[in-house]
């Protein structure tokens, strides 16, 4: 099967010295690491850079400005969120990257873009968690322009709230969460499901801390599979954040570096263009994670066991949740 990524020097320009006791882990060290775990034959292509308009279609404007402004120095925007002189270049280019790398799929090269800073948390007014410009609803929004349909899985440790809030009152993008419960932001229950014409288009699985590929193999196969298969899209995109590995300090999920390829694995049986974006993932295994997922994207993972049983607290959750979206 035919696969590549999407990197490039331009990430690592969006970095500054986090004070001691910061708890600061987006940095540029952290996508040397990924990178480390890139087969050495994948097809790596350069970085796309989004136009200002592109981001304004999701993003306000003077919000984008603002950005903008600020990242003529070095700042933190928030507690977690900040900014260096090269912030704003690099920001488009994972925005511009995401888009890039959804082309790439639907021209049958199902492509991860491997950027910096990630996006999922990033509303249209502000920045939070790491995110400045929300990289995977620029990407969809830029891409159904000739697209009826979208879907979107966000497998990060933490809840998409600013993927979500884009796109909670739309019927063309199916935006599907598994996450930690009760960790940051605080958002993502069962109940939020979408408004107006995007009702049961949002699909949130919080998991209790301790879930193992059990736990999310239910959710996929029992969940989210079927509501895709619903939906008819004609893409998938992953936002792929592999903080739930058991090593890393973010979360207290178990999945293991192959966890990642099995779930990967459950998108491609889809048969639908499959692009992925990074998001989170903090952890020593963080490498062998992404070095699964390209496995499985060119059918070369290795065939593992049966992912054994969910906890009945997952099997409850999965059954509440197909009738709440009623497919």
């Amino acid at each position: 099967m035919r696969c590549s990524a999407i990197t490039g020097r331009v990430f690592a320009k969006h970095d500054m010295s986090a004070p001691p006791g910061s708890g600061q882990s987006e940095t540029s060290a952290r996508l040397r690491e990924v990178l480390a775990g890139l087969p050495r034959d994948i097809p790596v292509h350069p970085p796309v850079s989004a136009t200002v308009e592109e981001i304004e279609a999701v993003h306000e404007p003077a919000y984008v400005r603002w950005i903008q402004q600020m990242a003529t120095g070095s700042c933190f925007l928030d507690d977690n969120t900040y900014v260096s002189d090269s912030s704003f270049e690099v920001a488009l280019a994972a925005a511009g990257s995401t888009h890039a790398a959804i082309e790439r799929a639907l021209d049958g090269e199902n492509c991860f873009a491997l950027v910096r800073p990630p996006g999922h948390h990033a509303e249209p007014d502000r920045q939070m968690g790491f995110c400045i410009f929300n990289n995977a609803a620029v990407a969809v929004t830029k891409a159904l322009r000739h697209l009826d349909r979208v879907a979107i899985v966000d497998w990060d440790l933490h809840h998409g709230n600013g993927t979500q809030k884009i796109f909670y009152p739309s019927d063309r993008v199916l935006y599907c969460s598994v996450h930690q419960e009760n960790s940051f932001p605080g958002t993502g229950w069962p109940e939020e499901i979408g408004t107006g014409k995007g009702r049961g288009y949002t699909i949130n699985a919080p998991l209790a801390p301790g879930a193992t590929l059990a736990d999310y193999a239910r959710i996929f196969s029992a969940v989210f599979v079927p509501a895709i298969r619903a939906h008819r899209p004609d893409l998938v995109l992953v936002s792929a954040g592999q903080d739930a590995l058991a090593d890393d300090e973010h979360g207290r999920m178990l999945l293991s570096p192959p966890d990642y390829g099995v779930l990967t694995r459950m998108l491609l049986d889809l048969d639908l263009p499959l692009a992925l974006v990074l998001e989170g993932g903090y952890g020593p295994s963080h490498g062998q994670a992404i070095a699964a997922i390209f496995a499985t994207l060119r059918g070369r993972e290795k065939k593992g066991g049966d992912p054994g049983r969910p906890r009945p607290r997952t099997v409850a959750l999965a059954e509440r949740l197909q009738k709440l979206i009623n497919y």
